[in-house]
C-alpha cells in the first residue's frame, strides 16, 4: 500500500508533463507549476484537517470533524478503514487522491487565470468540494455510500467533481483572446506521451490500491484498468483514422488516460470482459464531447478537463451501474441493470447527479470568494506576454529566440 500511495503520487507530477505538453511554449512553465504548487498545498491540508474532515467523524453523511487533527491519533495501528494496514497508510494513500484531483481541473483554464487566484481557488475548492465528496463515498456513514452507489478508486470523488468544476471555472473565466481566430499549436509531443505514460502508471496504484489490500480484487482491478486503457486507446486511434486519414500519437496518449477515467469507479466491481466494453466506447463518447463543448458551446476548455475527465467520468459510473456484480465485491448490495437489476443503476445515476451538484455549487462559492481578493483572470498583456514570463518571471525556454506558437 505504500508502493500504490507512491505510485498515485507520481501521477500529479505526470500530469504535469501531460498537460505542460499540450500547452503554448510561453505557458508551459505556469501549466506545470500549477501542479507543482498543489503537491506542496493539497500534502499540508490534508495533514491539518483534510484527512480528518474527509474520514474522521460524520455528520449529517457529508462531512467529518476535526478529531484527528494534525494527524493527531493517527498511527501505526489498523484504523477504522483497513484492517490490515496501518493507520497511517491508509492517510497517506488517500492523501494523494487529494493531490491529484485539483490538479485536473487547471487543464480547463491554461493561459489565462491567475496564478494567486488558481492557488486560492484550489485551497478553498479541496474544502469545499473535495473533502465532502470523499466523506459521501468512502467516508464512515457517508451519504452516497448510505443511498448504495458505489464508486470503487475515485469516479466521483476525483473525475466527475473536477471535470465539472473545470467546465464552470472555463465558462467563468472566458475564452483565450482570439481563441476562434487563433491555432493553438500543441508545442512538446513527446512530453504528452510521457506524461500519459506515467498516468497509466501512476494508476495501476490507484486503481488497484483502492483494494487496501494485495489480494484476487487488487489483481482484478489492476487488469480492468489495462484493458479499459487499450481499448480506448486503439479505438481513439480508430476515430481519427476514420475522420482524418493518420492516427496521432498525442490521440493515442489521450485515449489511454481516458480510458483508465472510465474504468475508475468500476474497476473492482464490473467483470473483465466489461473492461473492454468500457474502454471502447468511452473514446467515441469523449471524442464527440468534446467537439460538442469547443466547437458547438464555444467553451474554452483548453485542455479537455471535462471533456475527458468529466465526461469520461461520468460514462464510467453509468457504466459501473450496468456491468457491476456483487460476486466480485460485495460492497455492491445490487448487481447492474443488465442483470435484470434498476436498483444499482438508480443509486449511481442520483450519485452522478449529486456529484454535479455539488461541484457546481462548490465551484461557484469559491471563485466568488476569491474574487474578492483578486481578479480571476491576466489581464491582455499578461496573457499576449505568456503566463511563464507574467505570473513567474522565468521562461521554460530561455535560449529559444524563435517566434512563438
Amino acid at each position: 500500500m505504500i508502493i500504490c500511495a507512491a505510485f498515485v503520487f507520481f501521477m500529479t507530477p505526470g500530469l504535469a508533463f501531460f498537460y505542460g505538453g499540450l500547452v503554448r511554449r510561453k505557458n508551459v512553465g505556469n501549466t506545470m507549476m500549477a501542479c507543482v504548487a498543489i503537491m506542496g498545498v493539497s500534502v499540508v491540508m490534508w495533514a491539518l484537517f483534510g484527512y480528518s474532515l474527509s474520514f474522521g467523524g460524520n455528520h449529517a453523511g457529508i462531512i467529518g470533524d476535526f478529531r484527528w487533527f494534525g494527524l493527531n491519533g493517527v498511527g501505526m495501528e489498523a484504523g477504522p478503514y483497513a484492517d490490515t494496514i496501518p493507520h497511517l497508510v491508509f492517510c497517506m494513500f488517500q492523501m494523494m487522491f487529494a493531490m491529484i484531483t485539483p490538479a485536473l481541473i487547471t487543464g480547463a483554464l491554461v493561459g489565462r487565470m491567475k496564478f494567486k487566484a488558481l492557488f486560492l481557488f484550489v485551497i478553498l475548492w479541496s474544502v469545499v468540494v473535495y473533502y465532502p465528496m470523499a466523506h459521501m463515498v468512502w467516508g464512515e456513514g457517508g451519504f452516497l455510500a448510505a443511498i448504495g452507489s458505489v464508486d470503487f478508486a475515485g469516479g466521483n470523488v476525483v473525475h466527475i467533481s473536477s471535470g465539472v468544476s473545470a467546465l464552470v471555472l472555463a465558462v467563468l473565466l472566458g475564452r483565450r483572446r482570439g481563441y476562434e481566430h487563433t491555432t493553438y499549436r500543441i508545442h512538446n509531443i513527446p512530453f504528452v506521451l510521457l506524461g500519459a505514460s506515467l498516468l497509466w502508471f501512476g494508476w495501476f496504484g490507484f486503481n488497484a490500491g483502492s483494494a487496501l489490500k494485495a489480494d484476487g480484487l487488487a489483481a482484478h482491478a489492476f487488469m480492468t484498468s489495462a484493458i479499459s486503457a487499450a481499448a480506448a486507446l486503439l479505438s481513439w486511434m480508430a476515430i481519427e483514422a476514420v475522420r482524418t486519414g493518420k492516427p496521432t500519437l498525442v490521440g493515442a496518449s489521450t485515449g489511454l488516460v481516458i480510458g483508465l477515467v472510465a474504468i475508475t469507479p468500476g474497476a473492482g466491481f464490473v467483470p473483465i470482459w466489461a473492461s473492454f466494453l468500457i474502454g471502447l466506447l468511452v473514446s467515441p463518447i469523449c471524442y464527440f464531447g468534446v467537439i460538442l463543448v469547443k466547437k458547438k458551446l464555444k467553451i474554452d476548455d483548453a485542455l479537455d478537463a471535462f471533456g475527458c475527465h468529466g465526461i469520461g467520468g461520468i460514462w464510467g459510473g453509468i457504466a459501473t451501474g450496468l456491468f457491476a456484480k456483487s460476486s466480485i465485491n460485495s460492497t455492491a448490495e445490487w448487481d447492474g441493470l443488465i442483470y435484470g437489476d434498476y436498483r444499482l443503476f438508480v443509486a449511481q445515476v442520483l450519485g452522478i447527479l449529486i456529484t454535479i451538484a455539488v461541484a457546481v455549487l462548490g465551484t461557484l462559492v469559491c471563485s466568488a470568494v476569491v474574487r474578492l481578493f483578486t481578479p480571476l483572470r491576466v489581464t491582455a498583456k499578461e496573457e499576449q506576454t505568456g503566463l511563464d514570463i507574467s505570473q513567474h518571471g522565468e521562461s521554460a525556454y530561455p535560449s529559444f529566440n524563435g517566434l512563438d506558437q
